[in-house]
C-alpha cells in the first residue's frame, strides 16, 4: 500500500468514528459515547467547567446534559475536514443539533468542534475536544446561527 492509501484509509476511519460518535449522541447512549473517548481526555466545551480532564469526568458531564435532551433528535455537520498524520489525526467541523423543535434553542445553535484523536493498538481515540460558539467582539455576545 501505498502512503497515500494508508492516509486514505486512516481518513475515512476518522470520518467513521465521527458518524458512529454522532448516532450514539443521538441514541444517548452514554457508555456508546464514551467509548470514543480516551481515558486522559481533555475537553474544552462550551458551557462550565471550561476544561474537563478525563473520561470519568466527562461522561458525569454527558450523562447530565443528555437529560436536557429531547427523546429524538439528530445532527447536521457542515464543512468537515480530516488531516491524519501517522498515529496523529485532526477533525474539525460545524455542527448543530437537528429535530429538536423550532422553539428549542440548542436547535438554532451551530457549533464549531475540533477533535484530537491518537491511535494506539490500532484504535483511534479522541483525546483533545474543544467545543466553542463563537462571539461578536463589539457586544460580547454570542452569535449561534451561521446568518448572523
Amino acid at each position: 500500500m501505498t502512503t497515500e492509501t494508508f492516509q486514505a484509509r486512516d481518513e475515512a476511519q476518522i470520518r467513521q468514528l465521527i458518524a458512529d460518535q454522532q448516532s450514539a449522541i443521538c441514541a444517548k447512549d452514554v457508555d456508546r459515547i464514551m467509548s470514543f473517548y480516551a481515558p486522559d481526555v481533555i475537553v474544552f466545551n462550551v458551557r462550565p467547567p471550561f476544561q474537563t480532564k478525563g473520561a470519568d469526568a466527562w461522561r458525569q458531564i454527558w450523562e447530565e446534559s443528555l437529560r436536557h435532551f429531547p427523546g429524538s433528535f439528530g445532527m447536521e455537520t457542515r464543512d468537515q475536514h480530516v488531516v491524519v498524520s501517522g498515529d496523529l489525526a485532526l477533525a474539525h467541523s460545524l455542527l448543530r443539533f437537528t429535530g429538536m423543535g423550532a422553539d428549542n434553542d440548542a436547535a438554532q445553535t451551530w457549533l464549531r468542534t475540533t477533535a484530537v484523536y491518537r491511535r494506539s493498538e490500532g484504535r483511534w481515540q479522541i483525546v483533545h475536544e474543544h467545543n466553542s460558539v463563537p462571539f461578536d467582539p463589539e457586544t460580547g455576545k454570542p452569535v449561534f446561527t451561521l446568518d448572523s
